[in-house]
């Protein structure tokens, strides 16, 4: 197992010796608070503020560092969890109407002795790849293809398993013209309806409509340094802020880590990674996503058919906290 990159060491130190130092501080005004004619009130409020202050300033720079952990370029993808996952899979192409569409990719393979089907995001690496694959932001023929393999799935009985990585469906024009929002909700549509067990697992970016659209699950599963938001977080300081550079505010506001998640019940379990982040040790971090997809089917193939789909709906119904007991803010 790796250390964790220099920079996340680096950041830590610096948020621990400034905090560290305002705690010392506070310490040694305390014991002359008791003192007659001596008042230090104003100064150990303004340090108690300071403190908070760098907390908050600390919460806001692992928030983003989830980030990067998340974009970044040598984080396993889809195909690369396909090779340790799955035994014999065949990749299916197009969607039967227009063309195929390479940010998705799906098919037929064995997990565990089950047949199943599995559809993810692709982004790709070098450049060229993530051009090819139009950096995991799929067009409607993507979703369309994605709608084909549920409904196979369905037809076959076969448990589906998705991977989400996506900064978030296609915006190009040609997109929106070929009807990007019908394409997104028919997937999720169509999600909702299966009744085979669906296990979907975010691995990377989750943004927006882009990632819903492969995450209407029984089980949705998050890597601990994943992400999963409505928004890019320079998208919502752009819009926000007027100014991307206010991305990292954004992405805390946001709360799109799965710790935060998790209590949410945005997601259901968090799948831990090796130490600085899932490239670190790629094979490691896939026996991980394994064994916790494996205990999910397992638990899902003994519950009956409809029922799980009862099931799957209401999970989304109730979905997160809107305030009192258990709301953090």
């Amino acid at each position: 197992m790796t250390d964790p990159p220099p920079e996340e060491e680096n950041l830590d130190r610096e948020h621990e010796a400034r905090e560290g130092w305002l705690k010392q501080r506070l310490a040694e005004l305390a014991k002359f608070s008791h003192v007659s004619g001596a008042s230090f009130s104003e100064e150990i409020d303004r340090l108690q503020r300071l403190i908070r202050s760098r907390r908050r300033e600390r919460r806001r720079g692992d928030t983003w560092l989830t980030y990067e952990i998340a974009r970044h370029k040598e984080r396993p993808r889809t195909r690369d969890y396909l090779g340790y996952l799955i035994e014999d899979f065949e990749e299916l192409r197009g969607d039967r109407l227009r063309a195929d569409d390479r940010a998705i990719v799906g098919g037929l393979g064995w997990f565990e002795g089950r047949a199943v089907v599995v559809v993810g995001h692709q982004k790709g690496r070098t450049l060229d790849e993530q051009t090819e694959h139009s950096f995991g932001m799929a067009k409607p023929e993507g979703y369309r293809k994605a709608q084909r393999l549920f409904a196979l799935a369905e037809r076959h009985r076969l448990a589906v398993l998705t991977f989400v990585d996506t900064p978030g469906a296609h915006p190009g024009v040609a997109a929106e013209e070929g009807g990007q929002a019908r394409a997104i909700a028919e997937s999720m549509l169509a999600m909702a309806r299966l009744t085979v067990p669906v296990v979907a697992t975010l691995i990377g970016e989750g943004g927006s409509g882009g990632a819903l659209a492969l995450a209407v699950a029984d089980r949705v599963l998050m890597q601990e340094n994943a992400t999963y938001s409505v928004i890019s977080p320079e998208g919502c300081a752009a819009i926000l802020w007027r100014d991307a550079e206010f991305a990292p505010q954004a992405a805390e506001a946001m709360r799109p880590t799965a710790s935060l998640l998790l209590p949410l019940g945005v997601i259901d379990r968090v799948v831990e990674e090796p130490r600085g982040g899932a490239h670190h040790n790629i094979e490691l971090a896939a026996r991980r996503v394994h064994d916790v997809i494996r205990e999910e089917l397992e638990q899902l193939e003994v519950i009956p058919p409809y029922e799980r789909r009862l099931l799957r709906r209401e999970r989304f119904r109730k979905l997160g906290v809107w305030g009192g007991e258990g709301f953090s803010p």
